[in-house]
């Protein structure tokens, strides 16, 4: 699709696979700016941009599209040393002075105050933005605004350590507010507080494997790299806290082992997690590792994993014909939003820019661009910290994360089946399916039906993880729980194990407690008709029938308008195991599931599965949990 403003053209010399170099994304940064500023207020202190309001309402929108838009503006500026030729600052510049001047005022101009986080509570994380922005370009803004301004922003940005955030995320929002305060002189008490709370949160969520939870809960995703790395890895880079850059730059480079992985050969990022919207901002901790020097990568990996990111959205109709990013993945889509999506949260995508902290003469930039993980080689990596397995070919460069660990329930809720989240609850993502609407099929879903009613996944306790020689294994267990009916049947369990090899998925599940006549569903990835992307499903144990039906997802996912799911059904009651092969796809020879297993033995809680391919065995054992694999 063509995007509607100018790019360089493509070097692929420097850059073979993406043609993107740093005049692109200087390039992609004005050019988003400037569609954005055409919807600004006229003292530039709200930008409203079209579409449906979020809960927050208008005027907190419009403050969204100021702050996360001056985030890009200010990457941009300050990696540029202070050039300006379209003079970005000098109107963020007036915004901050039309927004503070009387805040709360129902006017034109006049910011929201920041109040708790369920009162009115998006004012605070848009703060957080505004803070960095004025951080990273305070020689060109901050120090020429008169005393009077900067007085009225300091006491606005007070209140986001005056009140309480979200338990999550939230507390890094105060945290870069007062580091911004600190570092201007204006640090206190009330600052140092706030920065202490929210390392000590951070520390309690760390999980390993450079992955922290998303507060009290097992909830991972895209928030690791765009918000819990990033805040305190930038922080220190910028105040030059060696001590601190090395602890939690010692992390990120652990989490990026892992994370550099989760993108396709085509640049997308694995579907998952909530605020999808943003986009290529799954790319900012790449980025983030390059320029502090904390990454694995080769700076041209580093590269390629995000301008691929980059380049994935912008040729696939993330911008509408007015250069806008739109609320959705390509274009619009309903089901990859939060009802706190507003039409400027894409903008959030802005934190990808970081690259261009990185200057012109940077390694970032001048290095040829390096495959990414994904076109090495085929691998299988086990993160045992957050309970994830990734699974990755070559061939097709997709990559496929079965979940054993993430979910979205915090500690003190309950496991209701009404809060059922698509994008935590799947037993497996990619980066070339999204998972089926609520109201469709779920895909990559085991369902138990007592009473002919279905259950849900909610809370996801891992089990362990593990991978040797080209495979790789993680488990898990949950409470099945009921929409209808009684929420839970006492003493029901289900086991989950993917073994992930080369392009094969086996799923071995084992249900507990089950009432005699019930049913177990099995499903598998969810593809369009016009897709070349194949979803296969085949029953070894435990169904009724080896081949699966094709039910439709007439919702689709963000990827196709319309989906079908294969599904596997079977009798269950008291203890049954059930084993199944899966595969994704993407290219002319999709594998043969009828013939990639020559023998299924299941016994006692043991299964024992033989690969057609070398002779290999995978064993597994529920109750205590094994799982091994061996060769002849």
């Amino acid at each position: 699709m063509s995007i509607p403003f100018e790019l360089p053209a493509d070097d692929h010399g420097i850059s073979p696979r993406t043609g993107c170099t740093r005049a692109h994304w200087e390039a992609v940064a004005d050019g988003l700016l400037t569609a954005a500023w055409r919807r600004a207020t006229p003292g530039g202190a709200l930008l409203h941009l079209p579409g449906r309001p979020s809960r927050s309402g208008v005027r907190s929108d419009g403050l969204e599209g100021y702050a996360r838009t001056f985030l890009a503006a200010a990457f941009r500026v300050a990696g540029a040393d202070g050039d300006d030729p379209r003079h970005w600052l000098e109107r963020y510049a007036d915004g901050l002075a039309a927004g503070t001047r009387t805040p709360g005022r129902d006017d034109t101009e006049s910011w929201p105050h920041i109040l708790d986080f369920d009162v009115q509570g998006q004012p605070m994380v848009e703060s957080a933005s505004v803070a960095l922005g004025l951080r990273l370009t305070a020689p060109w803004l901050w120090d020429k605004l008169g005393t009077d301004v900067q007085d009225r922003a300091e006491e606005w940005l007070r209140g986001a350590l005056r009140h309480t955030p979200a338990p999550n995320n939230w507390y890094l929002f105060p945290y870069t507010v007062a580091g911004f305060l600190e570092s201007v002189g204006r640090g206190d008490a009330e600052t140092a507080g706030a920065r202490e709370r929210a390392l000590d949160l951070l520390e309690s969520w760390y999980r390993g494997d450079g992955w922290y939870a998303d507060g009290d809960g097992r909830a991972f995703d895209h928030y690791n790299g765009w918000a819990l790395h990033l805040y305190p890895v930038l922080d220190a880079h910028l105040s030059g806290d060696a001590d601190a850059l090395a602890h939690h730059g010692g992390r990120l480079r652990a989490h990026l082992d892992g994370f550099s992985l989760m993108f396709g050969a085509d640049g997308a990022p694995l579907h998952y997690g909530r605020s999808l919207t943003y986009r290529f901002a799954a790319s900012a901790a790449v980025s983030l590792g390059a320029v502090t020097g904390h990454t694995p990568l080769t700076p041209g990996a580093s590269r390629r994993i995000a301008s691929g990111s980059l380049r994935h959205f912008l040729d696939r109709g993330a911008l509408t014909s007015d250069g806008l990013l739109s609320l959705g993945w390509y274009g619009p889509h309903e089901a990859s939003l939060q009802e706190y999506s507003g039409p400027a949260s894409p903008y959030w995508a802005s934190k990808a820019f970081v690259a261009l902290l990185a200057p012109a003469d940077h390694a970032l930039w001048t290095d040829t661009e390096g495959p990414a993980p994904v076109e090495e080689a085929d691998r299988v990596l086990s993160l045992p910290g957050p309970g994830l397995l990734l699974q990755s070919t070559r061939a097709d460069g997709t990559v496929r994360l079965h979940n054993h660990g993430s979910d979205h329930v915090r500690p003190h809720e309950g496991e209701s089946a009404d809060g059922d989240d698509p994008h935590y609850g799947r037993l497996a993502y990619s980066t070339r399916t999204g998972p089926t609407a609520p109201a469709n099929v779920a895909d990559n879903h085991l369902s138990v039906e007592v009473a002919g009613r279905p259950s849900v996944r909610r809370r996801v306790h891992p089990l362990g993880a593990g991978h040797g020689e080209g495979w790789g294994w993680a488990a898990s267990w949950h409470r099945p729980v009921f929409v209808a009916g009684p929420p839970m049947v006492p003493g029901l369990t289900v086991e989950s194990v993917t073994v992930a090899r080369g392009e094969l998925e086996l799923r071995a599940h084992r249900v507990v407690g089950v009432p005699a006549g019930s049913r177990v569903t099995l499903t598998g990835w969810a593809t369009g008709p016009e897709e070349a992307t194949v979803s296969a499903l085949r029953g070894l144990h435990g169904w009724d029938d080896p081949a699966p039906e094709s039910l439709p997802a007439p919702q689709g996912t963000a990827w196709t308008p319309w989906a079908r799911v294969p599904r596997l059904t079977g009798g269950c009651g008291g203890t049954t195991v059930h084993l199944a092969l899966a595969s994704l796809t993407a290219g002319p020879e999709a594998p043969s599931l009828e013939r990639a297993v020559t023998d299924v033995r299941v016994e006692d809680g043991t299964v024992e599965v033989t690969w057609a391919d070398d002779g290999s065995r995978t064993h597994v054992t529920f109750g205590p949990l094994e799982v091994s694999h061996t060769h002849p």
